[in-house]
């Protein structure tokens, strides 16, 4: 891959001021390619206007798009159909939508079992959830290493388990689970699994298909796309059973004065008017991603996190936290250094050009699982490059240098 003619296709990096920007805040959002920025730009200049109700032209149109991207979302994931893809603002509010319909379902002492290395937005909806239903929460450990402690899982996942909701990536461990054998597992006592793959879509086509799990969040803004778009891939027989979440105009079927009845699915949970440009941005961006060559993405990806690991563990009062191989690894690396606070590192990076994450990264028991109450994080994406690292090395070498 040629980084340096792939870059090019993203404007940001294009701009005088930003031409020896070294961007490490990947796993907080994604810059946009020109192809997404176009087509959200055309769509507002020429084809706006509100979807699945119109029948003029443009109406008909702006639909048309809509739905093509809900289709190239289903082909993306290789679920079914694109009656299995619902659409919500982003993939906290697809979590709250799962955590809440799905425990709705459920009768008290249930158990719920999440990972310690969740972030919060797949922590505290299901908190919420647990308290209005009377469920029980329980965590999957993990090592010192940043990996899952497998062996605690047999006696955490039992019949009493109903839902599994686990990271596809923690993004801050970038530690990858075997979603395969905790989907097994759990599907072996009759529990419904819930992926939060906003980490891990990113790096790695999943094929929910071939994963069997339940439910699968994503977001377009971790994958290229624009903000304020998410969602979530279920089962038919799930979407079928989960109460909507929200309501509202377009998801009804029928209105009475005192009582109403709810529209098939995915349109029973996409309440009102939908965030129109963002979902065919999303569409342009699943594109773009299709266009990739996966392998070498991959492949890439993996040069970098061995790359940076080898870097950053020899830095001098560095401490990584998350596993120090690149195995089920993805690049994402938050750490701490002796003597400097992290907000101080990132300032002393900024002026430097380099783009770096400070603070709990929205994972505060996870960091204090570690003793710590914030890290510096950089994380990486296809368009990052050893030379950059490099320069994050030196980076920190001079803070260190300056305020320790």
């Amino acid at each position: 891959m040629n980084i340096v003619d792939f870059k090019k296709q993203f404007p940001l990096f294009n701009h005088p001021s930003n031409q020896h920007l070294a961007y490490f805040d990947n796993a907080a959002s994604t810059q946009k390619p020109e192809v997404v920025l176009k087509t959200m730009d055309e769509f507002y200049r020429t084809t706006y206007a509100n979807v699945h109700r119109g029948v003029y032209s443009l109406a008909e149109e702006a639909t048309r798009l809509f739905e093509e991207a809900r289709t190239l979302t289903a082909e993306y994931l290789t679920a079914p159909g694109p009656a299995n893809i619902v659409f919500t603002r982003n993939a906290t509010a697809a979590l709250n939508v799962v955590a809440q319909s799905y425990s709705r379902t459920l009768k008290p002492g249930d158990e719920v079992v999440l990972t310690e290395m969740e972030h919060h937005a797949n922590l505290v909806p299901w908190q919420q959830a647990a308290k209005q239903n009377k469920l029980v929460i329980k965590y999957l450990p993990i090592t010192i290493e940043g990996r899952l402690d497998e062996a605690a899982w047999q006696n955490i996942i039992t019949p009493k388990t109903k839902a599994i909701s686990l990271t596809a990536m923690s993004n801050v461990l970038g530690t990858i689970p075997d979603l395969f054998k905790i989907i097994k597992l759990g599907h072996q006592v009759g529990a419904r699994i819930f992926i939060d793959a906003a980490q891990g879509l990113p790096h790695k086509r999943l094929n929910v298909k071939e994963l069997g799990c339940d439910a699968l969040i994503f977001t377009a803004h971790k994958m290229f796309g624009p903000s304020g778009l998410g969602g979530f891939y279920s089962t038919t027989e799930l979407l079928n059973l989960l109460p909507p979440f929200e309501y509202g105009g377009h998801m009804i079927n029928e209105v009475d004065w005192y009582d109403s009845t709810w529209a098939e699915p995915p349109t029973k949970f996409e309440a009102g008017t939908p965030p129109l440009a963002e979902v065919i941005g999303w569409g342009a961006a699943l594109r773009f991603c299709l266009s990739l060559d996966w392998a070498e993405v991959e492949n890439h990806e993996k040069q970098l996190t061995d790359y940076g690991l080898r870097l950053l563990t020899q830095i001098k009062g560095l401490r990584l936290i998350g596993p120090a191989e690149s195995i089920n690894r993805g690049p994402v690396f938050a750490f701490t250094l002796a003597g400097v606070h992290p907000h101080d590192l990132g300032t002393i990076l900024d002026s430097l050009h380099i783009a770096v994450r400070s603070g709990h990264h929205c994972a505060q028991p996870l960091h204090r699982k570690f003793g710590i109450n914030a890290t510096t994080r950089a994380s990486l994406t296809i368009y990052n490059t050893k030379e950059e690292l490099d320069r994050l090395a030196q980076g920190i070498i001079q803070a260190r240098s300056k305020l320790s």
